[in-house]
């Protein structure tokens, strides 16, 4: 296990519009806002994009992600975090689950999900932390790691 701990900071609340993307726009924001980790925590509606729902085989060292595609609007919910990557850059990670019609869809939206109708953002910054996304060449990923 590695750890690090921080404070919270400032707290941002995001509404975000039809047809914005997921992660772009709240990477960028962080970017604009000098926010360098956070807990991002996301309600309403996707349209379209895709979800990483898993490795095609969770035994591999190298993940192989499968690809859903996101088809008409949905309810989302999604939980996340943003840390800067070895460039300094924010990067979101941030899993959701999007509902609709009883059927429910959950993965990670790194592909890109689009906002439908309106996004409710709450983003509260964690000051003091030294984690950052590193790059693991042998699985693949990059990875939540001390500086």
């Amino acid at each position: 296990m590695q750890y690090s701990q921080g404070n919270v900071g400032r707290v941002f609340t995001l509404r975000l519009e039809n047809g914005e993307r997921l992660p772009g726009c709240l990477e960028q924001f962080a970017r604009e806002h000098d926010i360098k980790a956070a807990l991002c925590t996301l309600i309403g509606g996707a349209d379209k994009g895709n979800v990483v729902s898993g490795p095609k085989d969770g035994r591999a060292q190298v993940i192989d992600p499968i690809l859903c595609p996101v088809r008409g609007a949905r309810e989302v919910i999604g939980l996340g975090t943003l840390f800067p990557d070895e460039s300094g850059a924010p990067v979101l990670h941030m899993h959701a689950a999007l509902g609709r019609d009883g059927e429910t869809l959950t993965g990670c939206i790194r592909p890109g999900l689009d906002i439908w109708l309106v996004g409710e953002v709450v983003v509260m910054e964690i000051v003091g932390t030294d984690l950052l996304r590193k790059k693991n060449t042998r699985r693949g990923v990059s990875l939540l790691t001390k500086e």
